[in-house]
């Protein structure tokens, strides 16, 4: 008898640094762990995903404006608390810095090293007019059933 792979999802929320590198700690080790992970980007989530560099797309106004209103990157997201108007997240990396801890864009990477499945929400992609190209390379692109899929067979389901 086989024993079938335990599997790890996480939906991923928030925008905020603090709580995407709690899911992508998370994530990780529960990799490292030899768990299936998936972590499906939606809403806010989907900032954690996006590249830093500004590409020009045929948008409307009302895209336009999310785009240039969200953070382009995970590094360029903001705390839950103590946001500071942006000194906040400056003073957590010093911290990580100090302590030889991985920064958010390093965890992400690290997912995708431990190929953990790093999922865009379509839905939430069209309602934000997020196109492909603004996304990081390699990651998949579903709707809900596609992490309902995932999750029915989850030994750990999480909210973030």
């Amino acid at each position: 008898m086989t024993e079938q792979k335990k599997k790890t999802t996480i939906i991923l929320f928030s925008g905020d640094y603090d709580k995407a590198m709690a899911a992508y700690i998370i994530a990780n080790g529960a990799a490292a762990y030899d768990h299936e992970v998936t972590i499906f980007h939606t809403f806010w989530g989907l900032n954690a995903l996006r590249k830093d560099e500004p590409l020009t797309l045929n948008k409307g106004f009302l895209e336009k404006m999310f785009a240039k209103m969200m953070p382009r990157g995970a590094d360029k997201m903001g705390l839950s608390k103590m946001n500071f108007a942006g000194m906040g997240p400056k003073m957590i990396k010093q911290v990580i810095k100090k302590h030889n801890a991985m920064t958010l864009p390093q965890l992400i990477e690290m997912a995708q090293e431990q190929e953990v499945k790093l999922i865009a929400c379509t839905m939430t992609m069209d309602l934000l007019g997020l196109q492909q190209e603004e996304l990081l390379d390699g990651i998949e692109y579903a709707g809900v059933a596609a992490y309902l899929g995932d999750a029915e067979d989850g030994n750990v389901n999480l909210f973030i």
